[in-house]
Protein backbone atom coordinates (compact mmCIF):
# COMPACT_ATOMS: atom_id res chain seq x y z
CA UNK A 1 0.00 0.00 0.00
CA UNK A 2 1.53 3.06 -1.27
CA UNK A 3 0.32 5.82 1.87
CA UNK A 4 -0.15 9.66 0.04
CA UNK A 5 -0.61 12.54 2.12
CA UNK A 6 -2.27 15.26 -0.40
CA UNK A 7 -2.44 19.13 0.89
CA UNK A 8 -5.02 21.11 -1.02
CA UNK A 9 -7.35 23.92 0.24
CA UNK A 10 -10.58 22.60 -1.70
CA UNK A 11 -12.40 20.04 -0.36
CA UNK A 12 -14.17 19.07 -2.84
CA UNK A 13 -11.30 18.54 -5.12
CA UNK A 14 -9.77 16.58 -2.17
CA UNK A 15 -12.54 14.51 -2.20
CA UNK A 16 -12.63 13.74 -5.75
CA UNK A 17 -8.91 13.08 -5.35
CA UNK A 18 -9.47 10.24 -2.51
CA UNK A 19 -12.11 9.22 -4.16
CA UNK A 20 -10.64 8.39 -7.41
CA UNK A 21 -6.88 7.30 -6.64
CA UNK A 22 -8.20 4.99 -4.00
CA UNK A 23 -10.57 2.82 -6.39
CA UNK A 24 -6.97 0.93 -7.27
CA UNK A 25 -7.03 -0.40 -3.73
CA UNK A 26 -3.03 0.14 -3.84
CA UNK A 27 -3.36 3.83 -2.85
CA UNK A 28 -4.10 5.18 0.70
CA UNK A 29 -4.98 8.98 0.49
CA UNK A 30 -4.67 11.03 3.47
CA UNK A 31 -6.17 14.24 2.94
CA UNK A 32 -5.54 17.74 4.59
CA UNK A 33 -6.73 21.27 3.65
CA UNK A 34 -3.57 23.64 4.67
CA UNK A 35 0.40 23.19 5.59
CA UNK A 36 0.45 23.69 9.03
CA UNK A 37 -1.80 20.31 9.39
CA UNK A 38 0.40 18.67 6.92
CA UNK A 39 3.52 19.57 9.40
CA UNK A 40 1.43 18.41 12.50
CA UNK A 41 0.33 15.23 10.37
CA UNK A 42 4.25 14.68 9.41
CA UNK A 43 5.44 14.95 13.18
CA UNK A 44 3.69 11.38 13.85
CA UNK A 45 3.12 9.85 10.59
CA UNK A 46 5.23 8.99 7.31
CA UNK A 47 3.92 9.16 3.88
CA UNK A 48 5.65 7.82 0.41
CA UNK A 49 4.70 10.50 -1.30
CA UNK A 50 3.44 14.17 -0.57
CA UNK A 51 1.26 15.66 -3.01
CA UNK A 52 0.79 19.64 -2.31
CA UNK A 53 -1.16 22.53 -4.53
CA UNK A 54 1.24 25.82 -5.02
CA UNK A 55 -1.34 28.38 -3.87
CA UNK A 56 -2.14 27.15 -0.19
CA UNK A 57 -3.06 29.30 2.43
CA UNK A 58 -0.29 31.16 4.79
CA UNK A 59 2.15 28.31 3.82
CA UNK A 60 2.36 27.48 -0.12
CA UNK A 61 3.14 24.60 -1.56
CA UNK A 62 6.92 25.94 -2.52
CA UNK A 63 7.42 27.12 1.03
CA UNK A 64 6.62 23.86 2.59
CA UNK A 65 9.04 22.22 0.38
CA UNK A 66 11.80 24.37 1.46
CA UNK A 67 10.46 23.92 5.50
CA UNK A 68 10.87 19.62 4.44
CA UNK A 69 13.87 19.60 2.61
CA UNK A 70 15.39 21.97 5.01
CA UNK A 71 14.58 19.48 7.94
CA UNK A 72 16.11 16.31 6.01
CA UNK A 73 12.66 15.08 4.89
CA UNK A 74 13.55 13.58 1.60
CA UNK A 75 10.04 12.20 0.88
CA UNK A 76 8.92 12.84 -2.75
CA UNK A 77 7.16 15.62 -3.54
CA UNK A 78 4.75 16.94 -6.22
CA UNK A 79 3.67 20.09 -6.72
CA UNK A 80 0.47 20.74 -8.12
CA UNK A 81 0.81 24.21 -10.15
CA UNK A 82 -1.42 26.23 -12.75
CA UNK A 83 -0.77 28.32 -15.82
CA UNK A 84 0.71 30.90 -15.01
CA UNK A 85 2.79 29.83 -12.47
CA UNK A 86 5.84 28.77 -14.27
CA UNK A 87 8.15 30.34 -12.48
CA UNK A 88 6.73 28.21 -9.04
CA UNK A 89 7.55 25.57 -10.84
CA UNK A 90 11.54 26.35 -11.28
CA UNK A 91 11.75 27.07 -7.96
CA UNK A 92 10.23 24.05 -6.95
CA UNK A 93 12.80 21.78 -9.00
CA UNK A 94 15.43 24.04 -7.65
CA UNK A 95 14.29 23.01 -4.23
CA UNK A 96 13.66 19.57 -4.80
CA UNK A 97 10.55 18.30 -6.17
CA UNK A 98 10.10 15.25 -7.99
CA UNK A 99 7.21 16.14 -10.34
CA UNK A 100 5.12 18.94 -11.10
CA UNK A 101 0.91 18.34 -12.27
CA UNK A 102 -0.49 21.22 -14.40
CA UNK A 103 -4.44 22.07 -13.33
CA UNK A 104 -6.83 22.97 -15.00
CA UNK A 105 -6.79 20.19 -17.13
CA UNK A 106 -9.28 17.59 -18.25
CA UNK A 107 -9.98 15.83 -14.66
CA UNK A 108 -10.08 12.12 -15.66
CA UNK A 109 -6.29 12.87 -17.46
CA UNK A 110 -5.13 14.90 -14.62
CA UNK A 111 -5.96 12.30 -11.74
CA UNK A 112 -4.64 9.13 -14.09
CA UNK A 113 -1.19 11.50 -14.75
CA UNK A 114 -1.12 12.21 -10.96
CA UNK A 115 -1.32 8.04 -10.68
CA UNK A 116 1.44 7.49 -12.87
CA UNK A 117 3.47 10.49 -11.01
CA UNK A 118 3.08 9.04 -7.21
CA UNK A 119 4.03 5.49 -8.65
CA UNK A 120 7.25 6.75 -10.56
CA UNK A 121 8.05 9.00 -7.35
CA UNK A 122 8.17 5.21 -4.88
CA UNK A 123 9.69 3.49 -7.96
CA UNK A 124 12.58 6.34 -7.84
CA UNK A 125 12.79 6.65 -4.37
CA UNK A 126 13.66 2.33 -4.00
CA UNK A 127 15.51 2.53 -7.18
CA UNK A 128 17.22 5.23 -6.96
CA UNK A 129 16.31 8.61 -9.29
CA UNK A 130 17.28 7.37 -12.73
CA UNK A 131 19.52 9.38 -15.66
CA UNK A 132 17.64 12.38 -17.06
CA UNK A 133 14.47 12.56 -14.87
CA UNK A 134 15.90 16.22 -13.88
CA UNK A 135 15.79 17.29 -17.57
CA UNK A 136 12.60 15.59 -18.29
CA UNK A 137 11.05 17.80 -15.17
CA UNK A 138 12.39 20.78 -16.97
CA UNK A 139 11.52 19.91 -20.12
CA UNK A 140 7.97 19.21 -19.04
CA UNK A 141 7.73 22.21 -16.65
CA UNK A 142 8.76 24.58 -20.02
CA UNK A 143 6.48 22.62 -22.27
CA UNK A 144 3.60 23.72 -20.16
CA UNK A 145 4.40 27.38 -19.67
CA UNK A 146 2.31 30.08 -21.96
CA UNK A 147 5.26 32.72 -21.87
CA UNK A 148 7.91 31.97 -24.53
CA UNK A 149 10.51 30.03 -22.72
CA UNK A 150 13.52 27.38 -23.75
CA UNK A 151 16.58 26.26 -21.69
CA UNK A 152 20.57 25.36 -22.60
CA UNK A 153 22.21 22.42 -20.99
CA UNK A 154 25.31 22.72 -19.43
CA UNK A 155 27.61 22.79 -23.09
CA UNK A 156 24.89 25.16 -24.16
CA UNK A 157 22.94 23.23 -26.21
CA UNK A 158 19.02 23.62 -26.42
CA UNK A 159 17.18 20.99 -24.58
CA UNK A 160 14.10 22.74 -24.41
CA UNK A 161 12.00 25.04 -26.71
CA UNK A 162 8.38 25.45 -26.16
CA UNK A 163 5.40 26.67 -28.32
CA UNK A 164 5.02 29.74 -27.10
CA UNK A 165 8.73 30.06 -28.09
CA UNK A 166 8.02 29.00 -31.88
CA UNK A 167 4.96 31.07 -31.73
CA UNK A 168 6.98 34.14 -30.86
CA UNK A 169 10.42 33.31 -34.09
CA UNK A 170 8.60 30.90 -36.15
CA UNK A 171 10.99 28.38 -35.26
CA UNK A 172 9.96 25.00 -34.82
CA UNK A 173 11.07 23.00 -31.86
CA UNK A 174 12.47 20.15 -34.01
CA UNK A 175 14.98 22.80 -36.25
CA UNK A 176 16.27 24.02 -33.43
CA UNK A 177 16.91 21.18 -30.11
CA UNK A 178 19.97 19.76 -29.60
CA UNK A 179 22.03 23.25 -31.69
CA UNK A 180 24.28 25.75 -29.77
CA UNK A 181 27.07 28.05 -31.00
CA UNK A 182 24.43 30.46 -29.87
CA UNK A 183 22.24 29.70 -33.35
CA UNK A 184 19.27 30.30 -31.14
CA UNK A 185 20.52 33.91 -31.21
CA UNK A 186 19.80 34.18 -34.67
CA UNK A 187 15.91 34.76 -34.39
CA UNK A 188 16.14 37.50 -31.58
CA UNK A 189 19.44 39.46 -32.65
CA UNK A 190 19.50 38.51 -36.47
CA UNK A 191 23.10 37.15 -35.56
CA UNK A 192 25.01 34.80 -33.11
CA UNK A 193 26.12 36.31 -30.21
CA UNK A 194 25.62 35.75 -26.76
CA UNK A 195 22.08 35.88 -24.95
CA UNK A 196 21.11 36.97 -21.11
CA UNK A 197 21.08 33.15 -20.72
CA UNK A 198 25.15 32.62 -21.68
CA UNK A 199 25.33 35.48 -19.07
CA UNK A 200 23.44 34.46 -16.22
CA UNK A 201 27.00 33.74 -14.56
CA UNK A 202 29.06 36.95 -15.99
CA UNK A 203 29.17 39.99 -13.19
CA UNK A 204 26.53 42.94 -13.97
CA UNK A 205 29.17 45.15 -15.82
CA UNK A 206 29.57 42.21 -18.10
CA UNK A 207 25.99 42.05 -18.94
CA UNK A 208 25.66 45.63 -19.24
CA UNK A 209 28.42 46.04 -21.53
CA UNK A 210 26.36 43.96 -23.50
CA UNK A 211 23.49 46.88 -24.29
CA UNK A 212 20.98 44.91 -21.39
CA UNK A 213 19.14 47.56 -18.46
CA UNK A 214 19.80 44.94 -16.54
CA UNK A 215 15.92 45.14 -13.68
CA UNK A 216 17.06 42.94 -10.62
CA UNK A 217 19.63 40.47 -10.09
CA UNK A 218 20.16 37.44 -7.40
CA UNK A 219 23.51 35.88 -6.19
CA UNK A 220 23.15 32.54 -8.51
CA UNK A 221 19.63 33.26 -9.15
CA UNK A 222 17.75 34.83 -11.48
CA UNK A 223 18.74 37.76 -13.71
CA UNK A 224 16.04 40.63 -15.10
CA UNK A 225 17.09 42.66 -18.43
CA UNK A 226 15.55 44.74 -20.87
CA UNK A 227 17.57 45.12 -24.63
CA UNK A 228 16.77 46.17 -27.95
CA UNK A 229 18.04 44.30 -30.96
CA UNK A 230 17.16 43.61 -34.55
CA UNK A 231 15.11 40.75 -35.89
CA UNK A 232 16.43 38.64 -39.21
CA UNK A 233 14.72 40.55 -41.26
CA UNK A 234 16.16 43.91 -39.94
CA UNK A 235 12.99 45.41 -37.64
CA UNK A 236 13.77 46.74 -34.42
CA UNK A 237 12.06 45.26 -31.01
CA UNK A 238 12.31 45.17 -27.44
CA UNK A 239 13.08 41.92 -25.86
CA UNK A 240 12.28 41.63 -21.44
CA UNK A 241 14.20 38.35 -20.70
CA UNK A 242 14.65 36.53 -17.39
CA UNK A 243 17.66 33.44 -17.07
CA UNK A 244 17.51 31.10 -14.78
CA UNK A 245 20.35 28.86 -13.48
CA UNK A 246 18.70 25.38 -12.49
CA UNK A 247 19.99 22.77 -9.90
CA UNK A 248 19.63 19.24 -9.07
CA UNK A 249 18.97 18.90 -5.16
CA UNK A 250 22.41 17.73 -5.06
CA UNK A 251 23.23 21.69 -6.10
CA UNK A 252 24.93 20.70 -9.18
CA UNK A 253 24.07 22.77 -12.29
CA UNK A 254 22.03 21.27 -14.97
CA UNK A 255 20.70 23.80 -17.29
CA UNK A 256 19.80 27.41 -17.43
CA UNK A 257 16.22 28.49 -18.34
CA UNK A 258 15.61 31.70 -20.11
CA UNK A 259 11.96 33.49 -20.63
CA UNK A 260 11.77 36.25 -23.32
CA UNK A 261 8.86 38.19 -24.12
CA UNK A 262 8.40 41.36 -26.50
CA UNK A 263 7.76 44.76 -24.82
CA UNK A 264 8.65 46.69 -27.98
CA UNK A 265 5.11 48.80 -27.24
CA UNK A 266 5.23 48.80 -23.58
CA UNK A 267 8.94 50.04 -23.61
CA UNK A 268 9.20 52.25 -26.60
CA UNK A 269 10.68 55.46 -24.50
CA UNK A 270 13.30 53.70 -22.23
CA UNK A 271 16.99 54.02 -23.08
CA UNK A 272 19.26 51.03 -23.10
CA UNK A 273 22.48 52.89 -23.53
CA UNK A 274 22.51 54.89 -19.90
CA UNK A 275 20.84 51.27 -18.04
CA UNK A 276 20.75 52.34 -14.50
CA UNK A 277 22.27 55.29 -14.19
CA UNK A 278 24.16 56.58 -11.01
CA UNK A 279 22.13 58.38 -9.13
CA UNK A 280 22.48 61.83 -10.05
CA UNK A 281 23.97 64.40 -8.04
CA UNK A 282 24.17 67.76 -10.07
CA UNK A 283 20.81 68.86 -8.06
CA UNK A 284 18.54 67.99 -4.93
CA UNK A 285 15.07 67.09 -5.02
CA UNK A 286 13.59 69.97 -3.42
CA UNK A 287 12.30 70.32 -0.09
CA UNK A 288 8.30 69.94 0.94
CA UNK A 289 8.55 73.27 2.79
CA UNK A 290 8.84 76.36 1.88
CA UNK A 291 11.75 77.87 2.67
CA UNK A 292 13.12 81.67 3.02
CA UNK A 293 14.76 81.08 0.00
CA UNK A 294 11.93 79.59 -2.42
CA UNK A 295 9.29 82.69 -1.06
CA UNK A 296 12.45 85.02 -1.98
CA UNK A 297 12.04 83.18 -5.30
CA UNK A 298 8.50 84.14 -5.72
CA UNK A 299 9.68 86.52 -7.62
CA UNK A 300 11.65 84.71 -9.85
CA UNK A 301 8.09 82.45 -10.54
CA UNK A 302 6.79 86.15 -11.32
CA UNK A 303 9.00 87.23 -14.28
CA UNK A 304 8.85 83.44 -15.52
CA UNK A 305 12.07 81.53 -14.70
CA UNK A 306 9.86 78.42 -13.61
CA UNK A 307 9.01 78.28 -16.99
CA UNK A 308 12.21 79.37 -18.27
CA UNK A 309 13.63 76.20 -16.95
CA UNK A 310 10.79 74.23 -18.03
CA UNK A 311 11.38 75.04 -21.31
CA UNK A 312 14.70 74.47 -21.43
CA UNK A 313 14.48 70.53 -19.73
CA UNK A 314 11.74 69.87 -22.23
CA UNK A 315 14.11 70.85 -25.02
CA UNK A 316 16.64 68.51 -23.12
CA UNK A 317 14.19 65.89 -23.00
CA UNK A 318 12.63 65.60 -26.26
CA UNK A 319 15.43 66.99 -28.67
CA UNK A 320 18.64 66.10 -27.13
CA UNK A 321 17.35 63.41 -25.13
CA UNK A 322 19.45 64.23 -22.34
CA UNK A 323 17.08 62.98 -19.66
CA UNK A 324 19.73 63.59 -17.02
CA UNK A 325 20.13 67.28 -17.65
CA UNK A 326 16.72 67.43 -18.07
CA UNK A 327 15.61 66.23 -14.53
CA UNK A 328 18.25 68.97 -13.57
CA UNK A 329 16.52 71.57 -15.42
CA UNK A 330 12.98 70.44 -14.19
CA UNK A 331 14.44 70.53 -10.48
CA UNK A 332 14.93 74.38 -10.85
CA UNK A 333 11.70 74.79 -12.00
CA UNK A 334 10.21 73.00 -9.42
CA UNK A 335 12.76 74.80 -6.44
CA UNK A 336 10.76 77.76 -7.65
CA UNK A 337 7.16 76.59 -7.72
CA UNK A 338 6.72 73.00 -6.67
CA UNK A 339 3.53 72.63 -7.48
CA UNK A 340 3.42 72.52 -11.26
CA UNK A 341 2.15 68.91 -11.90
CA UNK A 342 2.98 68.81 -15.26
CA UNK A 343 6.75 69.21 -14.58
CA UNK A 344 7.03 66.54 -12.09
CA UNK A 345 5.51 64.34 -14.75
CA UNK A 346 8.00 65.29 -16.98
CA UNK A 347 10.65 64.50 -14.24
CA UNK A 348 9.10 60.82 -14.07
CA UNK A 349 9.22 60.00 -17.26
CA UNK A 350 12.57 60.84 -18.02
CA UNK A 351 13.32 58.78 -14.47
CA UNK A 352 11.42 56.26 -16.27
CA UNK A 353 13.18 56.40 -19.46
CA UNK A 354 16.76 56.26 -17.89
CA UNK A 355 15.54 52.93 -15.72
CA UNK A 356 15.26 54.35 -12.53
CA UNK A 357 11.88 53.61 -11.63
CA UNK A 358 11.47 54.45 -8.10
CA UNK A 359 12.16 58.03 -8.65
CA UNK A 360 9.78 57.98 -11.71
CA UNK A 361 7.34 56.62 -9.44
CA UNK A 362 7.54 59.33 -6.57
CA UNK A 363 7.37 62.40 -9.42
CA UNK A 364 4.07 60.77 -11.18
CA UNK A 365 2.70 60.17 -7.92
CA UNK A 366 3.30 63.78 -6.88
CA UNK A 367 1.96 65.20 -10.26
CA UNK A 368 -1.43 62.77 -9.57
CA UNK A 369 -2.08 64.72 -5.99
CA UNK A 370 -1.65 67.96 -7.97
CA UNK A 371 -3.70 67.07 -10.95
CA UNK A 372 -5.58 63.91 -9.98
CA UNK A 373 -7.96 64.50 -13.23
CA UNK A 374 -5.32 65.38 -15.24
CA UNK A 375 -5.29 62.83 -18.24
CA UNK A 376 -1.61 63.25 -19.55
CA UNK A 377 -0.35 62.53 -15.44
CA UNK A 378 -2.44 59.93 -15.12
CA UNK A 379 -1.41 58.21 -18.72
CA UNK A 380 2.09 58.58 -17.98
CA UNK A 381 1.27 57.11 -14.57
CA UNK A 382 -0.31 54.22 -16.10
CA UNK A 383 2.86 53.34 -18.50
CA UNK A 384 5.31 53.25 -15.52
CA UNK A 385 3.09 50.65 -13.07
CA UNK A 386 2.89 48.73 -16.37
CA UNK A 387 6.44 48.42 -16.93
CA UNK A 388 7.15 48.02 -13.22
CA UNK A 389 4.75 44.93 -13.40
CA UNK A 390 6.10 43.45 -16.63
CA UNK A 391 9.63 43.95 -15.22
CA UNK A 392 9.02 42.31 -11.54
CA UNK A 393 6.33 39.67 -12.85
CA UNK A 394 4.37 41.51 -10.67
CA UNK A 395 0.11 42.04 -10.51
CA UNK A 396 0.29 44.36 -7.96
CA UNK A 397 1.53 47.17 -10.26
CA UNK A 398 -0.51 45.62 -13.52
CA UNK A 399 -4.00 46.35 -11.69
CA UNK A 400 -2.43 49.64 -10.25
CA UNK A 401 -1.67 50.24 -14.07
CA UNK A 402 -5.28 48.80 -14.99
CA UNK A 403 -6.97 50.90 -12.82
CA UNK A 404 -5.34 54.43 -13.62
CA UNK A 405 -5.84 53.34 -17.60
CA UNK A 406 -9.55 53.25 -16.61
CA UNK A 407 -9.83 56.47 -15.27
CA UNK A 408 -8.05 58.10 -18.18
CA UNK A 409 -10.84 56.24 -20.30
CA UNK A 410 -13.64 57.44 -18.11
CA UNK A 411 -11.94 60.78 -19.26
CA UNK A 412 -11.42 59.97 -23.05
CA UNK A 413 -13.35 57.36 -23.77
CA UNK A 414 -11.78 57.13 -27.47
CA UNK A 415 -8.52 57.25 -26.14
CA UNK A 416 -7.42 54.14 -28.40
CA UNK A 417 -3.89 53.45 -26.33
CA UNK A 418 -6.02 53.67 -23.06
CA UNK A 419 -7.89 50.66 -24.01
CA UNK A 420 -4.66 49.03 -25.21
CA UNK A 421 -3.22 49.37 -22.15
CA UNK A 422 -5.53 48.14 -19.93
CA UNK A 423 -5.72 44.43 -22.64
CA UNK A 424 -1.88 44.28 -22.54
CA UNK A 425 -1.96 44.41 -18.54
CA UNK A 426 -4.87 42.19 -18.47
CA UNK A 427 -3.04 39.53 -21.02
CA UNK A 428 0.45 40.10 -19.06
CA UNK A 429 -1.57 38.42 -16.11
CA UNK A 430 -2.91 35.73 -17.40
CA UNK A 431 -6.63 36.71 -18.08
CA UNK A 432 -6.22 36.66 -21.83
CA UNK A 433 -10.09 36.30 -22.99
CA UNK A 434 -10.88 39.33 -20.94
CA UNK A 435 -8.11 41.24 -22.47
CA UNK A 436 -9.54 40.78 -25.94
CA UNK A 437 -12.46 43.16 -25.13
CA UNK A 438 -10.51 45.73 -24.58
CA UNK A 439 -8.18 45.13 -27.79
CA UNK A 440 -11.24 44.87 -29.63
CA UNK A 441 -12.23 48.68 -28.47
CA UNK A 442 -8.64 49.96 -29.48
CA UNK A 443 -8.97 48.25 -32.41
CA UNK A 444 -12.54 49.62 -33.17
CA UNK A 445 -11.47 53.46 -32.35
CA UNK A 446 -8.55 52.95 -34.52
CA UNK A 447 -10.78 51.27 -37.43
CA UNK A 448 -13.55 54.32 -37.07
CA UNK A 449 -10.71 57.26 -37.07
CA UNK A 450 -12.27 58.16 -33.54
CA UNK A 451 -8.82 58.44 -31.51
CA UNK A 452 -8.73 60.89 -29.21
CA UNK A 453 -4.89 61.52 -28.48
CA UNK A 454 -3.72 62.69 -24.92
CA UNK A 455 -2.71 66.50 -25.42
CA UNK A 456 0.64 66.53 -23.85
CA UNK A 457 1.84 70.03 -21.88
CA UNK A 458 4.93 69.59 -23.33
CA UNK A 459 3.97 69.79 -26.88
CA UNK A 460 3.23 73.85 -25.98
CA UNK A 461 6.79 74.53 -25.99
CA UNK A 462 8.75 72.73 -28.78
Amino acid sequence: MINVLVIDDDLALLNVMQLVLERSKELAIQPVRSSKEALETLKTKSFDVIVADYDLPEINGIALLKILRGAGDATPLIIFTGVGREHAAIEALNNGATFFLKKGEDPKTQFLELEQMIRHAVDQRILGKPLGTNRKILVDMINFSLDALFALDRDGKVIAWNSAMEHLTGVQESEILGKGDYVYSEFFFGKRQKMLVNLVFEPESEIRKQEYMVISREKDGPVIAVTRAKKPDGREWTLWMKALPLFDNHGDFIAVAGIIRDVTTTFKDVSFQEAVPEPDTSSKQPAAHVSPAQKAGLVDKLLGKATAHYKRGVHLYIVERDYHGAIAAFDQALALDDTLAYVWNDRGVCYRITGNYDEALKSLLRAVELAPDNTEVLNDLGETLEQMGIIHMDNKYLEAAIQTFKMVANSLPNNMDAWNHIGVCLKEMGQAEKSRFYFDRARDINLWKKDTPIQRKRQEFL
